[in-house]
Order: structure tokens, then sequence, then C-alpha cells
């Protein structure tokens, strides 16, 4: 990991972590969720910015016991509540949860991005939208089917 990146790698670390996150914003943008495009990019970018300004402060103090792991710690924090505030509970349905899950991996990209991770941060945002598009998918047509399955049983 470059502790001090030139400013050059600084904005293709960021822009890297604008362009994935919004890949995975573009996702709960057409499912029409609360927090789409924007708010992903938005996510992604902060930890990006985060994680850089924490490399900067740990190559600057290196030798005073500075612990970098911290900042990561109080991005994940920050991200969870962000996330729970997408939850929403309604009459004995639970609502949100994959756009919180969804938020909390876009941070864990940033994050990666921010850090020169190129590699993580990509296959987090293949392996991501993998789940949101194919699974869903899945996960819908096993749903109809057994709405289908149990309108046809007879009471």
């Amino acid at each position: 990991m470059d502790l001090d990146p030139s400013t050059n790698e600084i904005i293709t670390r960021c822009c890297l972590a604008v362009l994935l996150g919004g890949l995975l914003g573009l996702e709960r943008e057409w499912m029409r969720k609360t927090a789409g495009l924007r708010t992903h990019m938005m996510v992604a970018l902060g930890s990006a910015a985060f994680t850089l300004v924490g490399l900067e402060v740990y190559s600057r103090a290196q030798h005073t016991g500075v612990d970098p792991t911290r900042l990561v710690e109080g991005i994940i924090t920050g991200i969870g509540f962000l996330g729970a505030g997408a939850i929403i509970q309604n009459r004995g349905s639970v609502e949100g949860l994959t756009t919180a899950a969804s938020i909390w991996l876009v941070g864990a990209v940033g994050v990666a991005s921010g850090g020169g991770h190129y590699v993580i941060a990509s296959m987090a945002v293949g392996l991501g939208l993998v789940i949101l598009f194919v699974i869903g998918r899945m996960e819908r047509k096993l749903l109809l089917s057994s709405e289908r399955a149990q309108d046809a049983t007879p009471e």
C-alpha cells in the first residue's frame, strides 16, 4: 500500500470509488430504492477520502503509535448507522435490508479504492452486482412460484 500517493493516484482512487459505487447504486436506482445512484457514489467517495486522509496522517506520524485501522473502524461504524436508516419495519415485514447491505458494501469499496486495492474493490463490486442482479432475479422467481403454489392450494 502506497502511504504517500501522488496527486494523480489520489484522483484515480477517488474516481474509481465514485465509478464503482455508482455501478452498485444504479441497481438500487433501477429498483427504485431510497438510497440510489448518488447516495452510493457519495458513500464510496467519502470512504475513499477518509482512507486517503488516514494514510496521509499515518505516513506523517508513523513513529508516534498512530493506528490507521481506527479510521477504517470509524468508517465501518458510521456506514452501519447510515444503512440502518434505510431499514424500515412495516406491518410485520422488514424492508431496506439489501439497500443497507449495499451501502455497507460500497463503503468497503471506497476504503479499498482509497487504499489503492483496485482488485479488491473491483471484485467486491462485481460480486455485489451478481448478487443484486442474478440472485435477486432468482429470488423473485422463487417468490412468484411459491405464491402461485400457495394460491393453487385448496383451503
